[in-house]
């Protein structure tokens, strides 16, 4: 179920989700009542109530918004001003980030960051790690999960020159040897800007989505790979 997980600090856990835990966006893979299903079965094994892990509608915004007991909100970035909100972001490519702050008062602030090319352009993760300090972080860490790697995500000339522009850290080109963009590379170096103390989360095992058959891929499905979408979580337990 888990390509990784680990307490990060004292009560919170956070994790990835791998093939197994099954299509968890309702959106894509034409089984609405399977992600209800998978859904279910991640939360009971995270051992939350059953309808409390928080999601977002992902629409590659830089928008970022603290987590609400009912609405579904358009974000990018979900955020837990107390870190007892269980959260979720969907992702199948684009690259998954968790952020677990700690205040002065020895409490936590979480956030969970859906970033795309579009994301990483617009900085949602430098955005979402000032958010978490107006809520009272004084040190943040945050943990990258699997997503497309510099050398798989190909894409058209014009496109890599116009975000490494803004993200010089990003510029990349694929193992065959065409323009790519590492967006790991470019959320890792804005994280790294504001200030974060950045994990890759996974240890020996393999991140990328397109590379690992045990992660959902976007550009996989065509390839006979499953369409849907993993998960990346904080929580509070025990």
């Amino acid at each position: 179920m888990f390509f990784w997980t680990s307490d990060v600090a004292p009560g919170i856990r956070i994790a990835f989700t791998d093939l197994s835990a099954g299509n968890l966006a309702p959106r894509v893979g034409g089984n609405p009542d399977a992600v209800v299903r998978s859904r279910r079965t991640l939360e009971a094994q995270l051992g939350i109530p059953t309808g409390s892990l928080r999601f977002m509608n992902q629409t590659h915004s830089t928008t970022v918004v603290e987590a609400g007991p009912d609405a579904v909100p358009d974000a990018d970035a979900l955020l837990s001003p107390t870190g007892t909100d269980a959260l979720a972001v969907l992702v199948a490519d684009c690259v998954p980030v968790v952020l677990v702050g700690s205040t002065a008062r020895g409490d936590h602030v979480t956030a969970v960051v859906h970033a795309g090319r579009k994301g990483v352009e617009g900085d949602i993760a430098g955005r979402t790690v000032e958010e978490l300090r107006q809520r009272g972080a004084l040190t943040t860490s945050a943990w990258i999960g699997p997503s497309i790697c510099g050398r798989c995500y190909e894409v058209p000339e014009d496109m890599r020159e116009q975000v490494a522009g803004v993200v010089p850290s990003a510029l990349s080109t694929t193992s065959w040897g065409t323009p790519a963009l590492d967006l790991p590379a470019g959320v890792r170096s804005q994280l790294e800007a504001a200030g974060v103390s950045v994990h890759n989360a996974g240890g020996s095992k393999n991140p990328c989505t397109l590379e690992n058959d045990g992660l959902f891929s976007h550009r996989a499905v065509g390839k006979g790979r499953p369409e849907g979408r993993l998960a990346g979580l904080v929580w509070r337990h025990g």
